[in-house]
């Protein structure tokens, strides 16, 4: 658990580019007013801001505590490369200083990356030749996040499953698009702002929160109890396909479904996931096909009952020669 300490208004951390010079993010708390969470923002560069958001959410992935009462502003003084990741320590600690999270330290200089932010850990830096005091990320460095304060590394308390929806488009580009869920316990109930889905607009995110959150009233658990990070394969798609894909992700990491040998490949969506239904959705013919074509030995298919009726002949046996199984399925929860 984090301890808590003087909240500042404002916090700045530096970092030290490619070129040598100094970069600063400066953090700043403001009462959230229905607003979103994190604004980020850096000079002429929309991209390094958009990081800066997906950054900060996925690093608070690990908190045990929730407090939706404040936005946290956060700006670069000037855009980085980019190709450059080193900065993004920096704007990790400004963010958990103007919250208090771990105290603000004058003239701190950090640098460090992670693909795992969400998992808690500090992978690597890039600087070489780091002046003394400078703050570094990495092996026989800062390695998790925790450690600031003074507490373990949480990592393997972070669940992490992935499910997988077939992307049809049209064309040689269909694809199976992998969902990613991974949920960390929290001290107390939670609601939909503990739902994150950095990397998507705004009303995805929010179609996202919706699904989980009625999938998860479909359990009959007295309210969430999971800070949740949700990815996806695909930068941009269409329509709600993913849905049933995404429950199932939660699901099999909150420990409710069974794993599979292989894969879970699913389609299906709800208007009532709260009462556990899924329903049809566009692309039967298409989809299956692409399906049939990229199922693998151990994998389980689940698609809409509605869809039974019109399955492709041959489709069940096709996926029984290559050692998948297919189900078709009106609710979730007797899967």
């Amino acid at each position: 658990m984090s301890t808590q300490t003087a909240r500042p208004d404002s916090a700045r951390v530096a970092s030290l580019l490619a070129d040598g010079s100094l970069v600063t993010v400066t953090a700043t708390r403001r009462p959230r007013g229905g607003r979103a969470e994190v604004k980020c923002s850096a000079p002429g560069a929309p991209a390094i801001a958009a990081r800066m958001g997906q950054v900060t959410r996925l690093a608070r992935h690990t908190e045990a505590r929730h407090d939706s009462r404040d936005q946290v502003v956060i700006s670069i003084d000037r855009a980085p490369g980019p190709q450059e990741r080193d900065w993004e320590l920096a704007v990790v600690l400004a963010d958990r200083m103007v919250r208090g999270l771990v105290p603000a330290r004058e003239g701190l200089v950090a640098n460090g990356w992670s693909r795992a932010w969400e998992r808690g850990r500090v992978e690597g830096h890039d600087l070489r030749g780091a002046p003394p005091g400078t703050l570094l990320g990495g092996d026989r460095r800062l390695q998790h996040l925790g450690a600031l304060s003074g507490q373990p590394d949480v990592a393997a308390s972070v669940s992490t499953a992935r499910a997988w929806f077939p992307l049809h488009s049209g064309g040689i580009n269909d694809v199976l698009c992998w969902v990613e869920a991974s949920v960390f316990p929290l001290a107390g109930a939670g609601d939909e702002d503990t739902i994150a889905a950095p990397g998507l607009d705004s009303a995805r995110q929010a179609a996202v929160r919706h699904a989980l959150a009625g999938a998860r009233h479909f359990d009959g658990q007295a309210g969430a109890r999971w800070r949740t990070t949700v990815r996806f394969g695909a930068d941009s798609f269409h329509g709600n396909s993913y849905e049933l894909a995404l429950v199932l992700a939660d699901r099999i990491a909150r420990g409710r479904e069974f794993i599979p040998p292989g894969r879970i490949i699913a389609s299906g969506c709800s208007s009532a996931w709260h009462a556990g239904q899924v329903e049809a959705v566009e692309g039967l013919g298409p989809k299956c096909a692409l399906i049939e074509r990229e199922a693998q030995a151990g994998d389980r298919v689940l698609l809409p009952r509605a869809w039974e009726p019109g399955l492709p002949p041959g489709l069940r046996e096709a996926l029984r020669r290559k050692g998948a199984s297919l189900a078709c399925v009106d609710r979730i929860g007797i899967i």
